[in-house]
């Protein structure tokens, strides 16, 4: 197969993103392909520092180490039962956690998070994410080698995204790209362009993940896009859990899906010969995805990131990856292998 380059745009959703990382394992078999730049949020934030950290160092195989040091790191050390979210304090807690470790329905976590703040903590609020996101090499995470990385994060006063790129990329830059505001504190971060210090949330509510910073010149067209939110749910949903499931997914697409929207229109105009040779990109979008898998899963797995169903995933996520690989891997540099027009019709 002849070198090819592309971009990888990395969906977040919790421990979802471990089919991301089936993606990139099976990937990273492939000696020809070659990654210019990546776009994360919230997991696939994680999973982009991993994978930057070990490509920089130690190409494929330390970027494949790297991701399985992460996943293996997030099984052992991320818990976000209630005995991570409830204060110590309080009357009942152990009790609680029991019934939530034995039924846990999405229901029950939604009307948790309408009572009790991460801020009821008080001093004895810990972020389970720090102790994962504090060992990776960020003189890597943010160096020249390997490919660009950006992570992004929503700003809470003003409801903007904001992309964290180079040396902006810190611990707290990737705990902001993951911090779902339910279960986390805000991640207060300085903005040299504010001049002031900022609270910022998960990424996916403002771009999941953002492409435009994959739209620059020096990166190349083909924009591969690993989706983890599902796309389309056939039934409608009717329990308390399926609704909220389903607002979860519609609403961290929304960003995703007017981005595509407007590429499709740009790409139609290009196609139509409205814009002067060169003067837009003409950016190729392929998405990987396994809606069938994804649908299976709930709100629950999710923030439960047990080691089975890690592994489960990784390996669909590499199934997926071969699949498009064998099916499209001739279209890189010269066609999309996603008909957008007909993502909107």
């Amino acid at each position: 197969m002849k070198r090819k380059t592309i971009n990888l745009a990395l969906q977040g959703g919790g421990a979802h993103g471990a089919f991301t990382w089936g993606v990139l394992d099976r990937f990273l078999d492939e000696d020809w392909l070659d990654y210019a730049a990546i776009s994360g949020t919230s997991a696939g934030a994680l999973n982009g520092a991993a994978f930057k950290a070990g490509y920089a160092r130690g190409g494929r195989d330390g970027a494949r180490a790297e991701l399985d040091r992460l996943w293996g790191q997030v099984s052992e050390s991320v818990d976000l039962r209630l005995n991570r979210i409830l204060p110590s304090e309080l009357p009942g807690v152990e009790a609680l956690t029991r019934w939530f470790d034995a039924f846990t329905p999405a229901a029950f976590v939604d009307g948790i998070s309408r009572v009790f703040s991460p801020y009821d903590s008080g001093p004895f609020y810990v972020n389970p994410l720090a102790s994962v996101v504090e060992k990776f090499r960020y003189e890597d995470v943010c160096g020249a080698e390997g490919p660009e990385l950006f992570v992004s994060a929503t700003n809470v006063r003003t409801g903007k995204i904001r992309v964290f790129a180079h040396e902006e990329i810190t611990a707290d830059a990737i705990l902001a790209s993951a911090c779902l505001p339910e279960i986390f504190r805000a991640v207060e971060i300085d903005d040299p362009k504010t001049g002031r210090t900022e609270a910022y949330w998960d990424g996916g509510f403002t771009g999941n993940p953002p492409l435009f910073p994959l739209f620059e010149p020096q990166y190349p067209r083909d924009v591969v896009i690993v989706s983890i939110n599902p796309l389309l749910r056939d039934e409608i949903p009717k329990t308390p859990a399926q609704i909220d499931e389903r607002i979860n997914e519609i609403s961290f697409n929304s960003s995703l899906l007017r981005e595509l929207r407007a590429i499709n229109f740009v790409r139609r105009l290009i196609a139509e010969g409205r814009f002067p040779e060169g003067a837009m990109k003409d950016v190729l979008i392929h998405v990987i995805a396994d809606d069938d898998i994804m649908t299976q899963l709930s709100t629950k797995s999710k923030i439960m990131p047990e080691w089975g169903m890690l592994q489960k995933l990784k390996d669909a996520g590499r199934a997926a990856a071969d699949r498009w690989l064998e099916a499209h891997a001739d279209k890189i540099g010269s066609e999309a292998s996603t008909d957008l027009h007909s993502l909107f019709d």
